[in-house]
């Protein structure tokens, strides 16, 4: 062959070549790959690489979600920045493959980037709490998406990288020549979309609610990392490299389901997941409580010894007393039945139903929170459920907010609206909005707009004060606000809080109740419907819940970390360190 344009043969391909090929050229004759021969094995890589890549976004969601809530600001995140990975990944390896299409490099990256994921249920939560640890104490807005970008950043960039050089790479290897290569893509972009739905159902309905975040990264990591081992061993190279990714991804399973999500909590007597959910069950001296996230708050809780639980519940069993009627309750996110417990224990003739979307803490309530077996609870959306309920109720208690997660569907006016339209006349709805945010714009504000605008958008809005139809209470000591409204009997009719502890104690008889709902008489604060603007009254078509929720979040950080922040700028890290 001359220096010049010439024909090489390599294997039963004829190339055409310049003189810029000839170092490629003759790196693809040194090295040639028998199990490259055949496009399946090509076509398999390209197949369980789509799996790896959903598998992996989905599993993304599972681990930050106990951190930083499932909401649909951290999906938004995470779907960017595997994007913005891919993307990178792709134009990075289309021109490797140009410069040197060695398929050793390729199935390296892809070994890479299965050991990268089996390791992540090992030190991804290491990683997570550090980076929440850094940025709580020296940020005062935004924590949210700047925690949950960096450390999607950290964990899940590298090797969603590698993967994205996939494509590009088997293209390479793939196409013949011009004449089919358009045939040749389309098939690889088949076996990667195919691969990418299962990648996508098989957590989601299966490994996840069986085995658990942890073990599904394991399974799709072990099965990506089949695929360049079979690679390697069939041309008997890369032993050594092959042999420390096995020993990486086998310590990895042994000791990753040693730990949790909560590895510095000694008091877990449950802790796993469902197809909704991170489950947390914390066994105590004197109670038992749910957690759903391992930052922020308690879901659910039961008393060993009975009687109020100094949380928000005390506060919303004033909803009975409000209303004119306490013969029946509906209970929208029932949880684990605290509400339903307590209803039980003050109103014990109170018919109570409840609707709970996650039937595996429906299932916890049986085993550790002593539900009664008597009250009926359905698996289901708590709107879908009330859209086709024909009762109506005494008391409806919408509890379905967790954190910075709000179920828009359940924010709205046409939510709201439903569940006054579920009231008896003289009815109270009791909604725990979770956070206490105040100002212009803020979710709260957002909420009581809405609810105003459902329950006094009748004409009612020069009512007395003294006997709203709207009004919220502040629980002591947490960050939650209890809203009441009620479905009056007639204009004169309210939520009178004079006489709160009164009609509390000759229904229920308990003066330990009675008092409590003094203390919530003081609480209590009508919501100025006149005052509410319509721009912060959500709708189903607009709901924009988490970036609300968000600020919120925001301002509980500041308000707590506050004092540690101090400390940081005075005495620098060891201050902080010097903290017992």
């Amino acid at each position: 062959m001359s220096v010049g344009d010439g024909i090489v043969g390599v294997g039963s391909k004829v190339i055409s070549a310049t003189t810029a090929d000839r170092k490629v050229l003759m790196l693809e004759t040194r090295k040639p790959r028998a199990i490259l021969d055949s496009k399946i094995f090509l076509y398999l890589t390209e197949f369980f690489s789509g799996m790896a890549v959903m598998a992996a976004e989905l599993g993304a969601q599972r681990l930050l979600a106990p951190y930083f809530s499932s909401s649909q600001i951290v999906w938004t995140i995470i779907i960017g920045t595997i994007m913005i990975a891919m993307a990178l990944g792709n134009v990075w390896g289309g021109r490797q493959a140009d410069r040197n299409p060695d398929p050793d490099r390729l199935y390296r990256r892809i070994m890479f980037a299965a050991v990268w994921l089996a390791l992540v249920p090992l030190v991804g939560k290491y990683i997570i709490i550090a980076i929440s640890g850094v940025l709580i104490v020296t940020i005062s807005t935004n924590f949210l998406i700047l925690a949950a970008f960096i450390s999607c950043m950290v964990i899940f960039v590298p090797p969603l990288f590698l993967l994205g050089t996939v494509t590009p790479g088997l293209v390479k290897f793939t196409t013949d020549s011009l004449k089919d290569n358009a045939t040749i893509v389309g098939r690889l972009g088949a076996c990667n979309t195919i691969g990418s739905i299962l990648g996508t159902f098989l957590p989601t309905f299966l490994t996840i609610p069986t085995v658990g975040t942890f073990v599904t990264f394991l399974i799709f990591a072990g099965i990506l990392l089949t695929l360049p081992l079979v690679y390697f061993l069939s041309q008997r190279t890369k032993i050594v490299t092959s042999i420390v990714c096995i020993v990486i991804f086998v310590a990895s399973a042994v000791v990753s389901p040693l730990t949790g999500f909560a590895f510095w909590e000694n008091d877990i007597a449950y802790e796993g997941e469902s197809e909704y959910n991170y489950l947390q069950v914390k066994n105590l001296s004197d109670r038992t409580i749910l957690s759903t996230n391992v930052l922020f708050g308690v879901q659910s809780v039961t008393m060993k010894a009975g009687g109020l639980t100094g949380l928000y519940y005390d506060t919303a069993l004033a909803a009975p007393a409000f209303a004119n009627k306490a013969d029946s309750a509906l209970i929208l996110g029932m949880g684990t039945g605290t509400y339903a417990r307590q209803l039980r224990e003050y109103y014990p003739k109170m018919s109570v139903t409840g609707v709970e979307i996650d039937q595996s803490i429906t299932n916890l309530a049986h085993r550790y929170f002593h539900e009664p077996s008597d009250i009926p609870v359905s698996t289901y959306d708590g709107r879908a459920w009330l859209a086709s309920d024909t009762n109506k109720y005494d008391v409806i208690m919408v509890d379905a907010y967790q954190d910075i997660t709000i179920p828009f569907q359940m924010s709205s006016t046409e939510f709201f609206t439903l569940v006054r339209d579920h009231l008896n006349p003289g009815g109270v709805m009791v909604v725990n909005m979770n956070m206490i945010s105040d100002g212009k714009a803020s979710i709260n504000e957002s909420l009581e707009a809405t609810i105003s605008s459902v329950f006094e958008g009748d004409g009612r809005s020069e009512r007395s004060t003294s006997s709203p139809l709207v009004a919220t209470a502040d629980v002591p000591d947490t960050t939650n606000r209890e809203l009441f409204a009620k479905k009056p009997l007639n204009d004169s009719d309210g939520l009178s809080s004079e006489s709160l502890p009164t009609v509390t104690e000759r229904r229920t008889g308990r003066t330990d109740l009675a008092d409590d709902m003094a203390s919530v008489t003081l609480r209590m604060l009508p919501v100025d419907y006149s005052a509410a603007s319509s721009k912060y009254v959500l709708t189903d078509d607009k709901a924009p819940v988490e970036l609300l929720g968000m600020r919120a979040i925001d301002e509980l950080i500041k308000e707590q970390a506050g004092p540690y922040r101090k400390i940081l700028r005075e005495q620098g890290i060891s201050g902080l360190m010097s903290l017992n």
